[in-house]
């Protein structure tokens, strides 16, 4: 009897620690998905279902492209080369625009053109209607980045602004995860139908993003942060073109955001062209890729509004992307499972880089911020960001992929190279806050 009266009692204390947990998760999951503030709140919203679009969209959009429209895949490459110099020059001038229209206002026309425009591909039947289409869909995506950036530098301060920029991307990352994952339906089915339905539905998801953000003028004291351009007494900042501190710090970061189409196109093709790996390994890296930064980008980003540990950080996490880089190399010339778990080293290694980067790079771009022109300053980061994106697929194939060895060197020289040079602008940068700071 004895024995049993334990053993009941260890099954009673196992369940009811197995209901705290499950209670505990739950209420993590409310509170990322449903936070208590009401701006983060439409933010999270208006995030699920654009991420969701845009799951959607990367699966399918290169075969309704290629088999729908009927476009040779070159045709493709140059209409979305276009479409992304177009988003290098709306990143830079919807920062501007952010500071003298508001950053709501600017985000949510924006979200709603990109919507229109995602949607209108259903109508895209030759290379010049695509082309016009992607410029405007990519434009206003971009316009898009500096005004959501521009609204989190205005609304929040500190600490938060950081920790809900992690908040956002880890959303980000799971939610088109999840639209990947519908996606496989359209590519089950593989017909045209299916592929038109699929691309409707990125436009509605994307349009939908506008509801939430539709209703934020409605929460106390909002409108007049983000119309401080209309206070009389309000006196614009500089431009960040003439702060060389911020300048440095946005080319360093851009650069390193060269590694996200290391991990989306770099690695992909070097697998199944120059090592022994089967091809199956691309999507258990991406996988991996979503499931870290979703366990771990928010604590990393913690402290980072701090520029001296912003930039330790991201520094920390350009040498991890620097060694990566390496152990993509050595998979090259090895056997088939030895490949893989170097592969998988690799993914694990670029992934922490990955989240450290991120994190630093957030807080020097809102803490180096002159706040009087927080639009133009964070559309100079984004801009540095559209720039990374349409250059580095090419750089990374002309590296990497088509040089082996030599290539994944250079690029892993060059990431650490820039992450040093960032630890180094941002130690001056802190130094000289500190002496600011004493002088008055």
């Amino acid at each position: 009897m004895k024995h049993n009266a334990t053993s009941f009692a260890r099954a009673r204390e196992a369940w009811e620690n197995w209901v705290v947990f499950n209670s505990s998760v739950l209420d993590r999951l409310h509170r990322l998905l449903l936070p208590p503030d009401p701006v983060q709140r439409a933010l999270t919203l208006a995030t699920i279902t654009a991420s969701l679009s845009t799951g959607l969209f990367y699966s399918i959009s290169a075969l309704y492209f290629t088999r729908v429209i009927g476009l040779a895949a070159t045709t493709v490459g140059i209409g979305l080369t276009i479409a992304g110099a177009v988003g290098v020059l709306t990143s830079f001038l919807g920062g501007y625009a952010a500071d003298r229209v508001g950053a709501d206002r600017l985000q949510l026309g924006a979200n709603a053109v990109q919507g229109a425009a995602l949607f209108a591909y259903v109508f895209a039947t030759d290379a010049v209607a695509f082309t016009l289409i992607a410029c405007v869909a990519v434009g206003s995506r971009s316009l898009q980045g500096s005004a959501k950036a521009t609204l989190q530098a205005r609304w929040f301060l500190g600490a938060d602004r950081v920790g809900i920029r992690a908040r956002l991307r880890v959303i980000t990352n799971v939610f088109i995860g999840l639209g990947t994952v519908l996606a496989g339906a359209a590519l089950l089915v593989d017909t045209g139908t299916a592929y038109r339905t699929t691309m409707v539905a990125v436009g509605l998801f994307t349009a939908a993003a506008t509801v939430p953000l539709a209703g934020l003028r409605r929460v106390p004291g909002f409108a007049a942060v983000m119309d401080v351009h209309l206070d009389p007494d309000h006196v614009q900042g500089p431009s960040p073109l003439r702060d060389r501190t911020y300048l440095a710090s946005a080319a360093l970061n851009s650069v390193i955001a060269m590694q996200f189409s290391m991990t989306s196109v770099g690695v992909p093709l070097w697998i199944v062209t120059r090592t022994e790996a089967p091809a199956v390994v691309i999507s258990v890296l991406l996988v991996l890729n979503t499931v870290l930064v979703a366990l771990f980008q928010v604590r990393a980003a913690r402290g980072t509004h701090d520029v001296l540990i912003a930039g330790r950080t991201v520094r920390r996490g350009s040498l991890l992307l620097a060694t990566a880089c390496l152990l993509y190399a050595a998979a090259g010339s090895v056997g088939m499972v030895v490949a893989v778990v170097l592969l998988v080293g690799g993914e694990l290694l670029s992934t922490w880089a990955e989240i450290w980067c991120e994190a630093g790079g957030w807080g020097l771009a809102f803490e180096l911020a002159d706040p009087r022109s927080a639009g133009a300053y964070q559309g100079l980061t984004q801009t540095g960001y559209s720039l990374a994106s349409m250059v580095a697929p090419a750089l990374v194939t002309a590296t990497a992929v088509d040089h082996g060895w030599p290539g994944w060197a250079f690029l892993a020289v060059l990431f650490a190279a820039s992450g040093t040079a960032v630890g180094v602008v941002a130690g001056r940068a802190a130094r000289r806050a500190v002496t600011v700071e004493l002088v008055a």
